[in-house]
């Protein structure tokens, strides 16, 4: 018999390439050769979840009524938590059942929501640099990503001006995500306005992702969207415990705002997955009673961090912006040096592993983004290690 020889999609083959095989490749040999690596690459809180938190899921767990399947939606009793939480951060009254949906992770929402509203052909405006999920789901449902280029000119804001006419006719979806990933901006109230403006004008869905608007500095809250007059009429906002509260590998979301918006996407969650485990539900509320104890410890932690790393690169004479939210730190490369190629020395010449501007979209080129996801101690030695390497 002939061996099995399978074909990926057509829309796996566009895309785009895997940017960091040569990275990984370096990394692997970095740790074979006994190298102590400190990962400034990944996005991953190094804290472990809150015990109370813990504890809950515990208790949780041992419920037999949570055994089965849960609700496609997720269970009431989460969504008015997510409702009471909104509306006292945010001041922004939702209806639990209507305009809260639950989500296997923000990711899971943000990655399936093309399929509810994106025919073949459609346009889906992506900011570029980005979280690579905006235009993976893209391809994905059939779509057409095109790239709002955020430069450092303008604040890493996309600039709606300058999307092509042809463009914003044929778009269905756009996806903007503030504090950003990787470029750790935040948005003002002018620049919403400008989207949902744009939006109407065009018919489009704003599709804003959240996920980063606990981790903030300086007591300076970051702005929802759905804040914004006229926000919940054209489109839906994506947030996730998953940083807030170190629960990553727990994959707990909830999406916000439009309810049409969200009933599609429900549509497509009930043919797709089972829901949320109620036990992790029950824990997420645990979260969110304890938010406003819990959230400024992890912010006074990433506050110390940030304020160490950064004063460190800037006397190295890197050039950086002060982050006001998230834990990313967006670095220039030094001139004349791609961000592939720095990363590649970074690994090689100091240990320290970061990612490639350029592989969260063209428009990262020439900066590469570290993380503030590891203990003090260990930033200091990346910024030893640093001063050693020749810029």
């Amino acid at each position: 018999m002939a061996a099995l020889n399978p074909q990926r999609s057509q829309r796996l083959r566009q895309l785009p390439p895997y940017l960091f095989a040569e990275v990984d490749r370096m990394k692997r040999a970095a740790l074979a050769r006994g190298v102590d690596l400190i990962n400034l690459g990944v996005g991953d809180p190094d804290r472990p979840t809150p015990r109370e938190i813990v504890e809950a899921l515990k208790v949780a767990a041992a419920k037999p009524e949570h055994h089965q399947y849960p609700s496609y939606v997720g269970m009431l009793s989460f969504r008015q938590a997510v409702a009471r939480w909104y509306l006292e951060r945010f001041g922004v009254e939702l209806d639990a059942e209507r305009e809260v949906l639950s989500l296997i992770g923000s990711k899971e929402g943000i990655g399936h929501i093309t399929l509810a509203f994106v025919n073949p052909g459609d346009v889906v405006l992506c900011p570029d640099p980005g979280y690579p999920v905006y235009p993976a789901a893209t391809i994905f449902a059939g779509g057409a990503p095109v790239s709002m280029p955020l430069r450092a000119e303008r604040g890493f804001l996309p600039d709606f001006d300058a999307i092509a006419p042809a463009d914003a006719r044929r778009a269905t979806m756009m996806y903007l995500n503030y504090p950003n990933n990787p470029t750790a901006a935040c948005a003002d109230a002018a620049f919403f306005r400008r989207a949902i403006d744009f939006a109407r004008r065009h018919s489009i869905i704003i599709c804003h992702d959240a996920a980063y608007s606990e981790i903030f500095y300086d007591e300076q809250p970051p702005l929802s969207f759905l804040q914004i007059e006229g926000a919940r009429e054209v489109g839906v906002e994506f947030h996730s415990l998953s940083k807030t509260f170190n629960m990553t590998g727990w994959r707990i979301g909830f999406a916000l705002g439009h309810a049409e918006v969200l009933a599609g996407l429900g549509a497509v969650k009930t043919n797709l997955d089972s829901g949320i485990f109620q036990a992790v539900q029950e824990a997420g509320i645990a979260a969110l009673h304890a938010n406003a104890r819990l959230a400024p410890r992890v912010r006074a932690i990433y506050q110390g961090r940030r304020d160490l790393f950064v004063a460190g690169l800037k006397k190295l004479g890197y050039e950086v912006n002060l982050p006001m939210a998230t834990f990313y730190v967006w670095v220039k490369t030094p001139a004349g040096c791609g961000s592939t190629a720095f990363t590649a020395r970074l690994l090689q010449e100091a240990g320290i592993v970061t990612t490639p501007g350029v592989g969260l979209g063209q428009a990262g080129e020439g900066y590469i983004r570290m993380t503030l996801t590891v203990e003090e101690p260990r930033l200091e030695e990346a910024l030893e290690r640093l001063r050693k390497v020749q810029v």
